[in-house]
């Protein structure tokens, strides 16, 4: 059997551009949101090489700020060539969603 971590890396990377780009936000905030999301797998181990990976392709921003429960945090924004991979993940995302349920319905 498939499992959900194979599946689930294709999709990552799409959703934490998303995420950044309705707000602002730091690494462990975005491990948070996935397992409140229902994504229980997801671990900083796998969230903070991605922000760095998507830093180094400058779709995201980081800035170091004070934080008010302990060390500084580094907060992602979005950037414009972040803006338009976001775009182009849900294009993709949609056309691929779509053929799955052909498939699923028998189509």
């Amino acid at each position: 059997m498939m499992k959900e971590t194979q599946l689930l890396k294709g999709v990552l990377e799409g959703c934490v551009l998303d995420m950044i780009g309705q707000k602002e936000r730091y690494g462990y905030e975005l491990v948070k949101t996935l397992r409140e999301a229902g994504f229980d797998t997801i671990v900083p181990g796998t969230i903070y090489p991605l922000l760095q990976k998507l830093e180094k392709n400058q779709w995201i921003r980081g800035d170091m700020r004070p934080s008010p429960d302990g060390p500084d945090r580094k907060y992602f924004s979005l950037m414009k060539e972040g803006e338009e991979r976001v775009s182009v993940f849900w294009q993709q995302w949609d056309d691929l969603s779509q053929k799955v349920e052909g498939i699923k319905n028998g189509g």
